[in-house]
């Protein structure tokens, strides 16, 4: 082989690893890129917002979401489920969220439903008896640890506190206050962002 085509050769090879590279760097960066969107599990510890995608959710579905090392609910009630927010409202020790309500209602959740939208709930799934999480007991009617008129909702196995389906606490269980409603905001019909509200971050 002549010396031209070794010298050929050769930078046809450097250029070959020089691209292969190259592509490999592009690739990191875009993958480094893209992963800037979503917050990191330190962020999401220290309070970062979560965006949730609810479209799939039907009546009657929950989903648990994580938010600074929490678990949040997001219910979506029913007509029925809603409706019997009415019948437990004189079982309930808080109907109207009055009890620490900068702590535990926003402003826009002191209503009978404790929500922005009627048949959405959102609320962090602990006891505020001792931190436990709540079961749900969503199904209405008589059962196991509780009353034969139950409308459906949450009970703590720890202690037997129970909460109808807007997170209120019935009277007469060892927990002292409603499930906390944590800052939320919708941007658009099915797009929901935890941990951030018209006031910005929490």
């Amino acid at each position: 082989m002549s010396n031209e085509k070794q010298v050929d050769s050769g930078r046809r090879g450097l250029l070959v690893a020089t691209a292969a590279a190259g592509g490999v760097a592009g690739l990191a960066t875009a993958g480094a890129f893209v992963s800037t969107f979503q917050p990191s599990e330190r962020a999401k510890a220290a309070g970062a917002p979560v965006e949730v995608d609810i479209a799939g959710l039907q009546p009657g579905e929950m989903r648990t979401v994580e938010w600074r090392g929490k678990p949040v609910w997001i219910l979506k009630r029913s007509p029925e489920m809603v409706e019997s927010l009415k019948k437990t409202d004189n079982l309930v020790a808080d109907p109207n969220s009055e009890r620490n309500p900068t702590e535990l209602t926003p402003e826009y959740a002191r209503n009978q439903y404790r929500s922005r939208k009627p048949d959405i709930l959102v609320a962090v799934g602990i006891c505020s008896h001792l931190g436990c999480s709540p079961t749900t007991k969503l199904q209405s009617g008589p059962q196991p640890s509780l009353p034969d008129d139950w409308a459906g909702g949450f009970l703590c196995p720890c202690h037997g506190s129970t909460f109808d389906l807007a997170g209120r606490v019935f009277k007469n269980v060892p927990a002292p206050d409603n499930l906390q409603v944590p800052p939320y905001m919708f941007e658009g019909d099915t797009k929901l962002v935890i941990g951030k509200d018209e006031k910005g971050e929490a």
